[in-house]
């Protein structure tokens, strides 16, 4: 299995994203769908209230899941990022790079990110939904 990042022709490349992803299954390979993971542990409990460590959690949440599939960063085609403050996470832009760095490696799938007015957990200012492939081991 192979993940294509897509990038048109004479198109600007994405500031850390792809514009799309591609994917030819064969048999045996998985996608996995990572549910919400917002900026708690695995128990369940906020650790912070701040916006980037939040975010930094809830990709180490997604990072677990992941490898629970037999799988990791790089087999992540899109990704779906839910905020409650647009000003706080461009004011924090760099830090927020650096968290997902740090997690992700320089993985960089389709994503989109939107400003909502709450995520159902009072706490959480960040929620990640992730889609990826992981292939099936081959000889």
């Amino acid at each position: 299995m192979t993940i294509e990042f897509l990038h048109p022709e004479g198109w600007r490349r994405g500031k850390g994203y792809s514009h799309g992803a591609s994917v030819v299954l064969q048999p045996g390979d998985r996608l996995v769908e990572v549910a919400g993971q917002i900026g708690w542990t695995g128990d369940q409990v906020f650790e912070t209230d701040d916006l980037v460590s939040q975010a930094r959690q809830a990709l180490q949440n997604t990072v677990a899941i992941l490898a629970e599939a037999g799988g990791g960063p790089e087999h992540v085609l899109s990704m779906t990022w839910y905020i409650t403050d647009k000003a706080e996470c461009l004011a924090r832009q760099a830090e927020m790079g650096d968290a997902y760095r740090e997690t992700f490696g320089r993985v960089f799938p389709a994503m989109a990110m939107v400003e909502v007015r709450a995520l159902m957990e009072d706490r959480a200012k960040v929620e990640i939904e992730s889609r990826a492939v992981i292939p099936a081991a081959r000889p």
